[in-house]
């Protein structure tokens, strides 16, 4: 059986060698290479002009006559280590380079979209205790240790009494992560759907989503009563298997086939959406998310996900 791949590989400072290295492998495997190139990607930063984001080199390499499973035992053997070292090798169907097929970019917020962890920001409006609480729950839930909905629940509780206007500062203090802007640009030029599903809050995400123009978007509701957080949610939370629901709707609704989405996140919460896609991406992600993801890009820059729709 014949298969049409697409070998994609990121490295900041990758060693000059890297690319001959991958392709002797890929030969190796008795496939066909067609065609290759070697992309530096260098541009202005995604939170401001003056912003520094880390340049990358990015390699694209069509491919023809070996199965997926073939090529990944050869180029990742193993989801957590990297085989040439600071390089991240992904295979992915050729499909996804299609510019006649439309896609959905669905990505996760905090740590993935933004560069920080929102309840924590709200959490250290109510005092440093607070704050290192939140943080270590936190970060318990993103490697899969505690169960996302619950802990949610109970670092929300910290929240009571924060006046609603602590939403609104956080709101303008969160950060793109490098990139970002360049990734959802280049998407919606082409025609693309792109969306952003979060375990974390509307009050923060909406205005951001208005901002980018993002197609859909999703995240809890903070109750607020007397101009005051009341630590509570307003319905049900959005945990792993609401965003896997979101971007099954969201594909439905946009005439997207499963197989042209592409789910991008960072935490054992987005295993559920980055599995059901027809592409998921580990960005800079836990363990727990890297072992199940299809795709990784292990660099500070959120812009080379376009790669894998060869934008």
């Amino acid at each position: 059986m014949t298969t049409d791949l697409a070998v994609i590989a990121f490295a900041q400072n990758p060693d000059p060698e890297a690319r001959e290295r991958i392709l002797t492998l890929v030969r190796d495997t008795g496939a066909e290479i067609e065609r290759f190139s070697t992309v530096r990607v260098t541009g202005p930063g995604s939170a401001g002009p003056d912003a520094e984001v880390p340049g990358y080199n990015a390699f694209t390499a069509r491919v023809h006559g070996s199965e997926a499973s073939a090529l990944l035992a050869a180029l990742r053997p193993d989801p957590l280590s990297q085989l040439l070292p600071g390089v991240d090798v992904n295979v992915v169907p050729a499909t996804l380079l299609d510019p006649g097929r439309k896609k959905l970019l669905v990505m996760d917020v905090d740590s993935t979209l933004i560069q920080q962890e929102v309840v924590e920001m709200l959490a250290a409006h109510a005092g440093p205790e607070a704050e290192a609480e939140v943080t270590a729950v936190t970060e318990a839930a993103m490697r899969g240790e505690v169960d996302f909905a619950q802990s949610l629940l109970a670092r929300v509780e910290t929240l009571a009494g924060l006046p609603a206007t602590a939403i609104d500062e956080v709101a303008a203090a969160v950060r793109l992560s490098p990139g970002a802007h360049v990734l959802i640009k280049a998407f919606l030029r082409e025609g693309h759907a792109v969306a952003a599903v979060s375990g974390g809050f509307l009050g923060v995400l909406t205005p951001l989503a208005e901002q980018l123009q993002l197609t859909r978007h999703a995240a809890n509701l903070l109750e607020v009563a007397d101009g005051r957080l009341t630590g509570r949610i307003v319905g049900d939370v959005v945990d792993c298997t609401a965003k896997e629901r979101f971007l099954r709707t969201w594909a439905a609704e946009l005439d997207v086939a499963l197989e042209d989405v592409i789910a991008v996140g960072d935490g054992a919460n987005d295993i559920d959406m980055v599995t059901a896609a027809g592409l998921g991406v580990a960005y800079n992600a836990k363990p727990a998310l890297r072992a199940v993801a299809d795709a990784q890009i292990n660099l500070p820059n959120l812009d080379a996900v376009r790669f894998f729709a060869d934008l």
